[in-house]
């Protein structure tokens, strides 16, 4: 590559444009930038598209995964399982809700869950999974549900990674009890910050709008409507209780004005994602010590995240720097973590393998000139 011009390649970038700017003029000019009615269509709309009964927009999957256990109102002490390679807010929920982390072991090839660990580790204080659909690939959701349904077991899905994607010509999201997505900046689709919780159990979730907005039984913009309707003559519009301990993770219209531009493009932004990781798959299937991270299944999928493995990580890393190339390492195992410490567990894959993780770039942007020169790069490597 040296011949070449150096590039400077990004690792995640999010496609905005004249879409997501006319949704935000239309908050600014009704200058109500905060909970409103936006948030509203943004929930009906994403019910729609994930075919759930009911959906609650928040600022992050990480205030998703809070309220998902919440709902339960488990006994302090109770244990929930959670894989061991995954992002700290899988695991930091838990703690949210003075539960105890459970770390089971990953699948080598898929990453997922383990579900003989996820077995052996079940106890009879054991209340909830999290499976975690890790860079978009789907868990096993039919054999984990199987599991989970014997020991009478909670499944909230952590979506973070896989919106709009399918498992089995089910939408990933719905297969557990409590769905939670992420829509942050990097994610599948984005609202710079935000996330989403998603059940057919009204009853179950519906509670959680109080919790989302402070524990106010009544949120601003509903209040409002009141002010000077002629037909709401009552000088107690401004009246709200609270009635429970909540929490200031509520979406706003701001958020939702961009969610509800994303959205239209979700399908387009994910196959646009799976041409490139093919591209990739191509480009690295004669590497000798270079690998996928992950068994890309490409169709109905929804991979966030492309990576590979290589036994000399670093040195790669360093390779594809000095190239312009932006890289990182997903995940580091959550017990390897000051804060996950005391809860280490026999998790013996995830030591090992997470040391043989690169994540390269992916996003419905990237030109395919640019994945060309990644793969360049990749090639130059393997072949030293």
């Amino acid at each position: 590559m040296a011949d070449k011009p150096r590039m400077q390649v990004r690792l995640f970038k999010p496609s905005v444009g004249e879409e997501e700017l006319e949704n935000l003029r239309g908050v600014f000019e009704r200058a109500w930038l905060g909970l409103g009615p936006l948030v509203s269509q943004f929930e009906k709309e994403w019910s729609e598209y994930i075919g759930a009964a009911c959906s609650i927009g928040v600022n992050s999957a990480t205030a998703a995964l809070h309220l998902a256990l919440t709902a339960y109102h488990f006994p302090r002490g109770s244990k929930v399982l959670v894989p061991a390679i995954t992002f700290a807010s899988t695991a930091t929920a838990v703690l949210y809700n003075e539960l105890v982390p459970v770390f089971v072991d990953v699948d080598p090839v898929t990453l997922s869950m383990d579900l003989t660990d996820m077995e052996r580790k079940i106890s009879s204080d054991c209340m909830a999974v999290i499976p975690v659909h890790l860079g978009g690939h789907p868990v096993p959701m039919e054999k984990l549900l199987e599991i989970a349904q014997a020991h009478r077991l909670a499944v909230i899905e952590d979506c973070a990674h896989c919106a709009g994607g399918f498992y089995k010509g089910k939408r990933l999201g719905t297969w557990g009890d409590i769905g939670c997505f992420s829509f942050e900046e990097k994610k599948s689709m984005t609202t710079g910050d935000g996330g989403m919780i998603c059940s057919d159990q009204k009853d179950l979730v519906e509670p959680l709008r109080a919790y989302r907005w402070i524990g106010i039984d009544k949120d601003t913009w509903k209040r409002s409507a009141g002010y000077t309707s002629p037909e709401v003559m009552d000088a107690r519009h401004w009246y709200y209780e609270i009635a429970v301990l909540g929490y200031k993770y509520n979406m706003n219209d701001v958020m939702a004005a961009i969610g509800l531009a994303q959205l239209k493009k979700l399908d387009w932004m994910n196959a646009r994602r799976a041409e490139i990781i093919r591209r990739y798959l191509d480009g690295i299937k004669d590497c000798r010590q270079i690998k996928p991270l992950l068994p890309y299944e490409l169709k109905n999928a929804a991979y966030w995240l492309f990576g590979v493995r290589c036994d000399q990580r670093d040195k790669l890393i360093l390779h594809l720097k000095q190239q312009g190339i932006a890289t990182g390492v997903h995940f580091l195992p959550l017990p390897l973590h000051p804060l996950f410490k005391e809860f280490d567990d026999a998790i013996p894959i995830s030591k090992k393998i997470w040391q043989t993780f690169i994540t390269l770039p992916l996003f419905p942007d990237l030109t395919d000139l640019e994945v060309d020169y990644v793969i360049e790069a990749l090639q130059e490597f393997d072949q030293r």
